[in-house]
């Protein structure tokens, strides 16, 4: 019994060993299989940074081929930009060197002219010198004979030969004196068409036609829907806000914007283009553009002013002036760009003064600025001379500068030098073949009357002649202006221009009046 109880406890002792040592197995292969596991992980995850680590390593090496080849380009762009601006120096250089030659040449030749001149006038003094002796000889012979047949005495007869030699020496002087004058004016003549004729030849000419209508150019012909819009209120509202006539056609992919203003059309041309590029066109949007695109004209007017006054080495010219001169980018006159006349009118009198040994750079400036009263802020009575003088009399310009400017028309006494050497290049610019058309400028003033015409009235706020002047548009204030009103004003600007103004046709007078509530919601 014992022995049997003792048997078992060992048998139970051996089977709970043998589990023990079974569990330590699983337990060690469970242990050695996770680990394999986690090995492969580590191996997989280190293969995976490997393989993003070259990804990434090749990403970074295509971008920084890209950035030297952007680097090389931009770099290569600076070279050729350097390399141009070299050129054109160069080639400054070598005009200003071609003009010292024939300037030296020119004085060569003037030289070698005085010369001739001083040769002939020693001989006219060789012939008087000759005269005087024969003169000599006759008064001896002619106090011989008086003293012989008239038997005056010596006083008598010296006062007499005296008033003889002096009537004839005078009267020789006289005809000495005439010649030299002649020969003057007509040397005189001969060098001044000869600097007239070398300042045209070395200024180039632009010849520079302004047009009345501005094509814009669409990308497809669906677009002029949207432009047109509903009813044609968006057509209605681009012309009413830029006073533009808006010509849409069968013409393939464009529309014609016509108005004799040509900073009008560029305004309503930049306004349809941001309008057709945003997509949004609707009459509020329309006139939000409009005014955005007024407030960018004004600074390329500004931009364009101080380029010019930059290129041509005008310094310290008031800041006011330069909007003026940026200004007459955006005006003509008789056809001729403002602008491009002014600046050909400063270059022929910067050359015309320095060939003439006076300062050229006032006359340039005095060229620059001659014609800044054809574009004033405010209509005014004053000619665009006067008005010009004015206004750089008030911008403290040099008074030389400002009497060549009213004086080019001979509306002021010349009191400069360079006011003539003005005068003459203004004629010079404008008398060129194709310069100018006055037929154009002939129709502009016939559209800018026709435009203040119906300013004058009482509550107009716009008015703008469109469709080359064969509609005249004008908008009035609601709140001044009724329906009933509108009616009779129509009427009364219509027989207003039939009695005051001359023109071709008939012109239709269009009264506007809109009423508009605007509120905001806060």
């Amino acid at each position: 019994m014992e022995s049997s109880l003792l048997v078992s406890i060992i048998l139970g002792i051996v089977g709970l060993a043998a589990g023990v040592i079974a569990g330590k197995f699983i337990f060690a292969k469970n242990t050695q299989s996770r680990i394999d596991e986690a090995d492969k992980q580590a191996q997989k995850i280190l293969n995976d940074a490997k393989t993003n680590a070259e990804t990434i390593k090749r990403e970074k090496q295509l971008e920084a081929k890209e950035r030297f080849v952007q680097l090389k380009a931009e770099h290569d762009k600076e070279v050729l930009q350097r390399n141009q601006k070299l050129s054109e120096s160069e080639n400054r250089i070598r005009q200003k060197e071609q003009a010292l030659d024939q300037k030296t040449a020119g004085l060569d030749k003037q030289s070698k002219e005085n010369d001739a001149i001083k040769e002939n006038l020693n001989k006219q003094i060789e012939v008087v010198n000759h005269k005087r002796s024969e003169l000599e000889k006759h008064q001896e012979e002619h106090i011989r004979r008086l003293e012989k047949i008239a038997a005056l005495t010596a006083d008598e007869a010296k006062a007499q030969l005296i008033e003889s030699l002096k009537n004839e020496a005078q009267t020789q002087a006289l005809s000495l004196q005439q010649e030299i004058i002649d020969e003057a004016k007509q040397k005189a003549n001969k060098e001044a068409r000869k600097i007239i004729i070398q300042t045209i030849q070395r200024t180039a000419a632009e010849q520079t036609i302004e047009n009345a209508i501005t094509v814009f150019n669409l990308e497809t012909d669906e677009i002029k829907g949207q432009i047109i819009g509903r009813e044609g209120r968006n057509i209605r509202a681009i012309e009413a806000a830029t006073g533009v006539d808006l010509i849409v056609d069968d013409t393939p992919e464009a529309i014609v914007l016509s108005s004799f203003d040509p900073l009008r059309r560029e305004i309503a041309r930049l306004s349809l283009q941001r309008l057709v590029t945003d997509g949004r066109i609707h009459p509020a949007r329309i006139e939000e553009v409009v005014e955005k695109t007024r407030k960018q004209i004004e600074e390329q007017v500004m931009e364009i002013g101080e380029r010019t006054v930059i290129e041509l080495g005008i310094h310290g010219l008031h800041k006011e002036l330069v909007r003026i001169v940026g200004k007459m980018r955006f005006r003509s006159s008789y056809g001729q760009n403002l602008l491009m006349h002014s600046r050909e009118v400063a270059n022929l009198c910067s050359i015309m003064a320095s060939e003439l040994g006076m300062n050229p750079k006032l006359a340039k400036r005095a060229g620059l600025l001659h014609d800044i009263g054809k574009v004033p802020d405010e209509e005014t009575e004053l000619s665009h001379a006067l008005l010009g003088a004015r206004l750089a009399e008030k911008y403290g310009e040099n008074p030389a500068v400002v009497n060549a400017i009213g004086a080019h028309h001979d509306e002021m006494e010349m009191q400069y030098v360079i006011s003539p050497i003005v005068q003459a290049c203004d004629a010079i610019s404008g008398a060129r073949p194709g310069a100018r058309r006055e037929i154009m400028q002939q129709y502009l003033q016939r559209i800018k009357d026709l435009e203040n015409l119906a300013m004058g009235y009482t509550g107009v706020e716009k008015a703008y002649a469109i469709q080359a002047g064969r509609e005249l548009r004008v908008i009035v204030e609601a709140d001044k202006i009724s329906d009933g009103d509108s009616d009779k004003l129509s009427f009364e600007i219509a027989q207003k221009i039939q009695t005051e103004m001359t023109y071709p046709g008939q012109i239709k007078v269009t009264v506007i009046r809109e009423k508009r509530a605007v509120n905001v919601a806060r």
